[in-house]
């Protein structure tokens, strides 16, 4: 009797085992959403900025596409949206392209900033994440919450799943033990959510994309930034954060 018990432990304990995915390679889709009409309130409530409201959607979304395995992943906007009014400087762009590299811990990001375009070639970014017992299902996968700030007083919340072990996510987000399927920066009014997994292994080709632009850190670029921007008031440092994600 005591070797039948064992025997079936064993086997609930193999089973168990081999439901147990850990994914290392896939394609994820994220729907990112903007309110705009928020963005616009921090401006006052005055009858130029009603009736700009007027013109323009309350919230525009986008799909990026986030395709990685152990050693590398790259971000990217999936379709241009043409039919869609943005507020100006934030409507997304094709030519912007992260490429992160786990086996180097480096990132090489291509942006549109304003006119110009980047070539940022840089270290992954050191977020001190704070891990919290919430969770959410997310496209399917079970999230833990964590929290960070960026550019010292911006709050980031992040979805992670360790179902999935690459420490990757939206935009230049990494550094969880597992991948980040939804983002929330509330001070920018944006979300970025997965909305679909597929297990599609990337190949060589597309996890080296061609970039190209005027060489910059993220130092440099914050330099560079911070010029642009320096009559711009409370707005500027929002595009600050924008740019520099």
């Amino acid at each position: 009797m005591r070797f039948i018990i064992i025997i079936c432990v064993l086997f609930f304990a193999t089973t168990s085992s081999a439901q147990t995915q850990f994914i290392n390679a896939a394609k994820v889709e994220y729907e990112r959403r903007v309110n705009q009409h928020s963005q616009l309130d921090q401006e006052g409530d005055n009858q130029w900025i009603q009736e700009y409201k007027k013109q323009i959607p309350k919230s525009v979304a986008d799909i990026y596409v986030l395709k990685f395995n152990a050693e590398k992943s790259v971000y990217k906007l999936a379709k241009e949206n043409t039919d869609v009014k943005y507020l100006w400087g934030s409507k997304p762009s094709e030519n912007d392209i992260i490429v992160k590299d786990f086996k180097t811990n480096t990132i090489s990001l291509q942006r549109d900033v304003f006119e110009n375009t980047y070539l940022l070639k840089d270290s992954l970014k050191q977020l001190n994440w704070k891990i919290t017992d919430e969770t959410r299902t997310i496209a399917g996968f079970e999230c833990k919450k964590a929290i960070t700030k960026i550019h010292d007083s911006v709050y980031v919340v992040a979805f992670y799943t360790d179902q999935i072990i690459t420490s990757s996510g939206p935009e230049s987000f990494t550094g969880l033990p597992g991948l980040i399927l939804g983002v929330a920066i509330p001070r920018l009014y944006t979300t970025w959510f997965a909305t679909k997994v597929e297990l599609i292994e990337p190949t060589p080709t597309e996890l080296a994309p061609i970039q190209k632009g005027k060489k910059a850190t993220w130092k440099t670029l914050m330099v560079d930034l911070n010029k642009g921007v320096k009559d711009w008031g409370k707005e500027g440092a929002r595009f600050i954060w924008l740019f520099s994600l």
